[in-house]
């Protein structure tokens, strides 16, 4: 992962009261299937394909709460307050984007089982277009006008209806023009774009990312997690390191006396760092770039051990159990199967699962076939626990 800044950010609103809901709290942090709206959205916003950096606006009153929320799932979130009103709560989280920031997209927290893809999709479409992007889907329903006396006055064509979703994506630079032209309140953010002069294009939106406003929308939200609560879920992660690091050589979790060491910010440990790509990947909690990344000095030098046991925790928080996880080393040194069977007991240990490890070779050809480095391919079985831990 590049050390650069992001150039796309997403702002997390999560300050909004909830009172439809009924709940006695703000929706975002009403916990559903053992984790709350808000975590289960931040999940999605780690899901992307692209490093993002993340605001999240929360109630005043709740900042502490959401600090530790989100210290193990998005460590390098930036938590602000937010206003009186969503308008206001997205201004305040605007402002605190990073200048190098081109790309913004807005996302209800109340939307939170929104596909990771949909995030790729709106980024996608705003860096082609250079314009708005909303995801929306279209209208079922046939819709009506009525009056002032509930008669019905028109009926509206609704082949040129979209219900719009978030989230919203706009360039940076329309999106705090929009804010500062304001002058009272839009519906959401592609109205006040769009009240500017800037065309708003669509691009298909997901049944999943429907809002939880009423408390039957909660209920669809229960049945929707327990009903995919018993599918396994799998993931791959890949990873290569160079030669030519400073210390010695430590890979699959273990140290090989005699070795080059291998480059990295961490000790470059390519086969452990596919296992952790392989269970992020399963569990849409993100990749090893966004959730351990490369400007976090607490993982310098940092064995692969580390970044399994810490993965691990996260899968547990995430209500996941690894069911088992196989991976590949490719390369021409070190010699790999005198230390298979130690290789696998030093992941197995740390993951707490079964790992099977093998390695070949590429009959000389590229830059393993060279022996300029290594890399690593694994896949990983997860399973949802029979209870999700509380959040």
């Amino acid at each position: 992962m590049s050390v650069s800044s992001p150039r796309v950010a997403v702002i997390v609103v999560a300050a909004g009261s909830g009172l439809r809901l009924g709940v006695g709290m703000p929706k975002a942090f009403v916990p559903v299937a053992g984790a709350t709206l808000l975590e289960h959205a931040v999940h999605a916003v780690n899901g992307m394909s692209h490093r993002a950096q993340l605001v999240v606006v929360v109630p005043s009153d709740r900042l502490a709460e959401s600090g530790t929320i989100l210290g193990t799932i998005a460590p390098h979130a930036l938590v602000v307050p937010g206003g009186e009103t969503r308008q206001a709560s997205v201004a305040e989280g605007l402002r605190a984007v990073d200048e190098s920031v081109e790309i913004v997209l807005v996302h209800d927290a109340a939307r939170a089982f929104t596909p990771s893809q949909q995030f790729d999709a709106v980024v996608a479409a705003v860096a082609a277009s250079g314009e708005g992007v909303v995801p929306g889907q279209p209208v079922s329903d046939t819709i009506k006008r009525a009056d002032a006396e509930s008669r019905v006055t028109q009926t509206v064509d609704r082949a040129e209806l979209v219900a719009v979703q978030t989230p919203q994506g706009f360039p940076r630079r329309l999106l705090v023009a929009a804010y500062r032209a304001a002058t009272g309140e839009a519906t959401d953010d592609a109205a006040l774009v769009a009240a500017i002069g800037h065309p708003v294009r669509v691009v298909p939106g997901d049944a999943l990312a429907f809002k939880v406003t009423t408390p039957a929308d909660l209920a669809r939200a229960e049945q929707l997690l327990h009903a995919g609560s018993s599918e396994p879920r799998i993931g791959l992660g890949t990873d290569t390191h160079a030669f030519g690091g400073d210390g010695e050589l430590w890979l699959a979790g273990i140290r090989w006396p005699g070795e080059p060491g291998l480059l990295g910010h961490s000790d470059g440990d390519a086969v452990a760092h596919a296992i952790v790509d392989a269970l992020l990947s399963a569990a849409g909690l993100g990749d090893i770039g966004s959730v351990f990344g490369t400007e976090d000095p607490r993982f310098a030098g940092a064995h692969g051990e580390t970044f399994l046991t810490a993965t691990r925790q996260r899968l547990d928080e995430a209500g996941w159990r690894i069911g088992n996880v196989s991976v590949q080393l490719i390369g021409t040194r070190p010699r790999f199967a005198a230390r298979r069977a130690e290789a696998e007991a030093a992941l197995g240990g740390a993951l707490g699962a079964p790992v099977s490890a093998s390695a070949t070779t590429t009959d000389g050809l590229g830059f393993t076939g060279r022996g300029e480095g290594v890399t690593a391919v694994a896949t990983a079985l997860l399973l949802r626990r029979s209870t999700v831990p509380p959040a």
